[in-house]
């Protein structure tokens, strides 16, 4: 992949340079993901995919996406199908802030003390939202449990949204 500025398509692509950015960027994201050189990308690697290129969907964005990308349910996305699929114009909900993350957490911290139970947290991260798998979670876990069981939450935003 060449080193270029990451596009998503959020960035607007008015004129005929931003287009051609938009463009390339696909393409290197998409052959990145073709290792075989076929033309094609599994469609269980869409989310992944479109995450390269900078953009957010959520799991029920992903599946809505890779029927439309593969309607015959062959299990591959041709290239023209993903270029569709990352230049939609409706786009995708942006990524949360480090605030937003860090005020949801504060629902589940009623004494303030700006931690959660890495119990808790775990429980949150695996039942809500875009539900994480546990091994999702070990991983975004690991080395921000202390030694009585919590997260700082503030700093566990950051670093989730620094991945």
């Amino acid at each position: 992949m060449t080193s270029r500025e990451p596009f998503s398509y959020q960035q607007s692509a008015d004129t005929p340079s931003q287009d051609k950015k938009a463009h390339e960027a696909i393409k290197d994201a998409f052959n990145m993901f073709d290792r075989k050189g076929s033309g094609n990308v599994a469609t269980s690697s869409l989310g992944d995919l479109l995450r390269s290129i900078n953009q957010n969907p959520t799991q029920a964005e992903i599946q809505e996406l890779a029927a439309q990308a593969d309607p015959s349910g062959t299990g591959v996305i041709s290239y023209d199908a993903f270029t569709k699929v990352a230049l939609r114009v409706d786009g995708f909900k942006p990524a949360a802030t480090t605030d937003q993350l860090v005020d949801g957490f504060k629902a589940f911290d009623p004494e303030n003390t700006g931690t959660i139970s890495a119990k808790v947290l775990r429980q949150v991260l695996t039942t809500m939202g875009e539900v994480l798998s546990e091994a999702e979670v070990d991983t975004f876990l690991a080395g921000a449990v202390d030694k009585d069981g919590n997260v700082n939450y503030e700093t566990f935003a950051r670093d989730l949204l620094a991945q």
